[in-house]
C-alpha cells in the first residue's frame, strides 16, 4: 500500500516549497473519518485515497490537489461536512472535493456517441476548477485497477463508462499515459478474449521485438549523431487497445498487425525535429499517407510531434515520433506541464476549438515556473452559453444558458410543454421559471388544466418552446376572436329579424362571406372579432342580397364589445372600418401627429397606436394590426420626451427652457443630471400638437451654445 511518505517525497521532487503540513493534516483527517471502512478487496478504505493522491503526484499536481485527493470521498462516504473541510483545508480544496462528489453522483444510463459527448461537455461545464477533473481521473484509474472485486455486470458497466467518458477526457487533458491505461483496462473487462489474444501474441514475439527495438534504436542514434544531433531514442510496444483498434478497423488478426513497435526521438530544437525526419525518410521508405505534422498543426490539447511510419530494417513497419523535450513533457504530463492559465477564453462551437485555450499555455509557461500560481488560476469557463441536464432516465440534454423546465418540457413533447405546471429538480419541486443548472435531474409536473401563457415567452430560451407557445396563443386568440365576432354579428342581425340560432350554417351569410373573399364562416367571424372588418359591412351586404331597403341601426355592435369600445374618442385618430373605438397611444414610441402610425387591437383596451417601425409591433401578430390615420382636433396635445446633452455651464437649462416656451410648448416635467466627465444631461417632457412642432423645438435647441446632442427619447 502507498504510504504518506511516498506522496510527500514525490510532491517535493517537483514542487520543493509545497505545503507538506497541509497534506499530512489531510492524511490524518481522512484516516480518522474513514476509520473502520474497508473496500471490497478487504483492505482498509484509506488505501484508496492514498493511491489517488499518489497518482496525482504522477500527474505533477499541486499540494491542494493532493489534499483534495486524500479527501475526495469524505463527503459522500463519511459524516464529514463540506464546511468543515473548507475551514480546515481552505476553499480551493473544499471546492475540488465538492466538484468530484457531484460528478461521482452522476448516473450514466446511456453512452451512445452523441450522449457520451454531451456528458463529457457537461462534466467540463460543471467544473470551475480543472483540478476537479484531474482528481476524478485519478480516482477512476484506481477504481479501474481494482475493478476485479465487482460483479461481471458492474465491471462491464463501469468499463464502458470509462471508455466512453473518462478516457477521452484524459486525452483532452493531454495525459496520454492515463488515456492508454484506461483503454487497456477497459479492453480487459469488455473484450477479455481479444485482450488475452493480443497479450499472448505480443508475449510470443516479445523477445524478437525487444531485440528489434534495441538494434533499431542504436541504428537511429548512430544516424543522428553522424549529423551532430544530440538525441534520446526510446522504443516501446504499442498499448493493447491501439492494437485492438487496428485489428477492428482493418479486420486483422493479432499475427497480421505488424506495426506494434513505436520509436520516439527526442531532440533539443524545433529545427532538429525536421532534420531527423529527413534522416529517417532517407534511411527507410516512408509509408504513403502515414505522415502527420502535429508541430505545425498541434492537436486541440496542445500535443505537438512529428509522426511517420516507415518500412524499417527486416522489412517491418514501424512508427517514429519526433519531438523536442518540451513537447515530450506536454505529451507525458498534459495540462500539468503548464504553469499558467488565463481565465475567460471563450470556446467556439466546433469540438476542435473546445480546448483552444490549452494551446496558449505553451507560451505562457515559458515565463513562469511557479506551479502554485498556475493552480490558483486554473479556472475554466468552457461552455458559458450551454447547460447540460438529465432526464429521469439518465439521458443528457443540452439547453441554452438560462433555460427553464418549460424549455425542457417542450423538448420532450409539445403536449408536455403546454401542460407544464412546474418541475422536480433533483427531487425538489420548483416553479416553471426555475433556471436549470448543469447536472440537474429534471422531472416535469403537468396538469390538464394548465395552458401556455403569454408571459412564458418572457423566460423561455429555446426556439422550439417559443414557437410552440406562440402557435398555441395564436390558435387560442383566433378561437376567442371567432367567438367575439360571432356574437357581434348575431346581435347586429337580430335587428333584421333573421334567425341567428344557427348562424354558422346560414347559407346567405356564407355567400356574403365568400363574396368578401373569406373561405369559411370562421374566417369571417375571426376578422370581425379582431376588428379588421365591421359587422355593419356584413349586414349591409346581407341586406342587399336579401333585398332589404330599410335602414337598420347597427349601433348595438359596439355595445356588445363594450370592453373595447367607448364613446367616440377625441384623441385625433381614425381607425379604418371601425367607429367609436377606444384609442390610446403607446408609451414605448409616443407617436405624434404627422408620423406614420399603425394600430394594434388589444382586447379589452381598444386600439393602441404605435409608430409604424416600433419594435414592439414588428414581431407582433400581424392579423391584429389595423390601418389608422391622424385626425387631430384643434386643441389636442400630445406628450413627447427629449434628452439634451450639453457642456455643464450655467445658463444652458434656462436657454433651453426659453426656446421650448417660445415655440409655444408646455414643459410638464424636467430632470437634470451631471455626468462624471462634466456634461449636463437634461430630460424634458413637453406637450406639443404635432411632430412638426417637436422637430422645430429640437432644431432650435441644437443651435444653443454648448449643446452637444438633442434626441427624442
Amino acid at each position: 500500500m502507498i504510504r504518506l511518505n511516498d506522496i510527500t517525497s514525490r510532491l517535493l521532487s517537483y514542487i520543493p516549497k509545497a505545503d507538506i503540513s497541509l497534506v499530512e493534516k489531510a492524511y490524518v483527517y481522512s484516516a480518522k473519518v474513514h476509520q473502520g471502512q474497508v473496500r471490497l478487496s478487504g483492505v482498509p478504505y484509506l488505501s484508496h485515497p492514498l493511491e489517488v493522491a499518489y497518482l496525482l503526484t504522477e500527474m505533477k499536481m499541486d499540494a491542494t490537489s493532493i489534499v483534495a485527493g486524500l479527501l475526495h470521498d469524505t463527503i459522500e462516504d463519511t459524516d464529514a461536512e463540506l464546511s468543515e473541510i473548507e475551514r480546515l483545508f481552505g476553499k480551493d480544496a473544499a471546492n475540488i472535493v465538492d466538484g468530484v462528489t457531484k460528478i461521482s453522483k452522476i448516473q450514466f444510463s446511456t453512452t451512445e456517441e452523441r450522449q457520451a459527448e454531451n456528458i463529457r461537455k457537461m462534466i467540463l461545464a460543471m467544473t470551475t476548477d480543472i483540478r476537479v477533473i484531474m482528481v476524478k481521473l485519478a480516482d477512476r484509474l484506481h477504481n479501474m485497477r481494482t475493478l476485479g472485486f465487482h460483479t461481471p455486470e458492474k465491471q462491464a458497466r463501469i468499463a464502458r463508462e470509462t471508455l466512453d467518458i473518462y478516457a477521452p477526457l484524459a486525452g483532452r487533458m493531454g495525459i496520454y499515459w492515463l488515456k492508454s491505461s484506461f483503454e487497456d483496462l477497459c479492453l480487459y473487462y469488455l473484450e477479455p478474449e481479444i485482450y488475452n489474444q493480443i497479450k499472448s501474441g505480443v508475449a510470443e514475439r516479445r523477445g524478437a521485438r525487444e531485440k528489434f527495438i534495441q538494434e533499431v534504436g542504436e541504428l537511429i542514434g548512430q544516424k543522428v549523431r553522424e549529423y551532430g544531433i544530440e538525441a534520446t531514442i526510446k522504443g516501446r510496444h504499442k498499448h493493447f487497445y491501439s492494437i485492438y483498434q487496428k485489428m477492428k478497423d482493418q479486420n486483422l488478426t493479432v499475427d497480421q498487425v505488424y506495426d506494434v513497435v513505436a520509436f520516439r526521438v527526442i531532440v533539443n530544437t524545433l529545427k532538429e525535429c525536421y532534420e531527423v525526419l529527413g534522416l529517417i525518410h532517407s534511411a527507410w521508405k516512408p509509408i504513403p499517407g502515414k505522415f502527420k505534422d502535429y508541430i505545425s498543426l498541434p492537436k486541440a490539447n496542445m500535443y505537438q510531434s512529428l509522426h511517420t511510419s516507415v518500412i524499417g530494417p527486416y522489412v517491418q513497419r514501424m512508427e517514429v515520433q519526433i519531438r523536442t523535450w518540451e513537447m515530450d513533457k506536454v505529451a507525458e504530463e498534459g495540462i500539468a506541464a503548464h504553469w499558467k492559465y488565463k481565465e475567460g477564453i471563450k470556446i467556439g462551437e466546433s469540438d476542435q476549438k473546445q480546448f483552444a485555450w490549452l494551446r496558449q499555455l505553451l507560451e505562457w509557461q515559458k515565463n513562469l515556473h511557479d506551479p502554485k500560481e498556475f493552480m490558483e488560476m486554473v479556472q475554466m469557463d468552457l461552455f458559458p452559453d450551454e447547460v447540460y441536464v438529465f432526464t429521469p432516465k439518465g439521458e443528457v440534454k443540452a439547453f441554452p444558458k438560462g433555460a427553464t423546465p418549460v424549455d425542457f418540457a417542450y423538448s420532450v413533447h409539445s403536449e408536455i410543454g403546454e401542460k407544464c405546471t412546474g418541475a422536480k429538480v433533483n427531487g425538489r419541486v420548483v416553479p416553471i421559471k426555475y433556471i436549470m443548472n448543469n447536472g440537474d435531474i429534471i422531472e416535469i409536473i403537468t396538469s390538464n388544466k394548465q395552458h401556455p401563457r403569454k408571459d412564458w415567452l418572457d423566460f423561455v430560451k429555446t426556439t422550439r418552446a417559443k414557437s410552440r407557445i406562440r402557435q398555441w396563443i395564436k390558435v387560442e386568440e383566433r378561437d376567442e376572436s371567432i367567438s367575439i365576432g360571432k356574437n357581434i354579428l348575431e346581435k347586429s342581425l337580430e335587428q333584421l329579424h333573421i334567425n341567428t340560432s344557427n348562424i354558422a350554417k346560414n347559407k346567405d351569410i356564407l355567400d356574403v362571406a365568400r363574396d368578401m373573399s373569406f373561405q369559411t364562416m370562421e374566417d369571417l367571424f375571426a376578422n370581425i372579432g379582431y376588428g379588421k372588418i365591421p359587422a355593419s359591412q356584413v349586414v349591409t351586404r346581407l341586406k342587399e342580397k336579401l333585398g332589404i331597403e330599410k335602414e337598420v341601426d347597427v349601433g348595438i355592435v359596439q355595445k356588445v364589445v363594450s370592453k373595447i369600445t367607448r364613446k367616440k374618442s377625441s384623441r385625433g385618430i381614425k381607425v379604418k372600418g371601425i367607429d367609436d373605438m377606444l384609442v390610446r397611444f403607446a408609451n414605448c414610441c409616443r407617436p405624434l401627429p404627422g408620423e406614420h402610425v399603425l394600430g394594434f387591437i388589444t382586447r379589452g383596451r381598444g386600439v393602441t397606436i404605435h409608430k409604424y417601425n416600433c419594435s414592439h409591433i414588428l414581431d407582433s401578430d400581424q392579423e391584429r394590426l389595423v390601418e389608422v390615420q391622424w385626425a387631430p382636433a384643434k386643441d389636442d396635445v400630445y406628450t413627447a420626451k427629449i434628452r439634451v446633452t450639453s457642456v455643464d455651464r450655467k445658463g444652458v437649462l434656462a436657454d433651453v427652457s426659453a426656446i421650448i416656451s417660445k415655440k409655444e410648448a408646455n414643459i410638464i416635467n424636467a430632470e437634470i443630471k451631471t455626468t462624471m466627465d462634466k456634461k449636463g444631461v437634461s430630460y424634458f417632457t413637453v406637450e406639443v400638437d404635432s411632430y412638426k412642432q417637436l422637430e422645430e423645438i429640437m432644431g432650435a435647441i441644437k443651435k444653443v451654445e454648448n449643446v452637444l446632442i438633442v434626441e427624442r427619447v
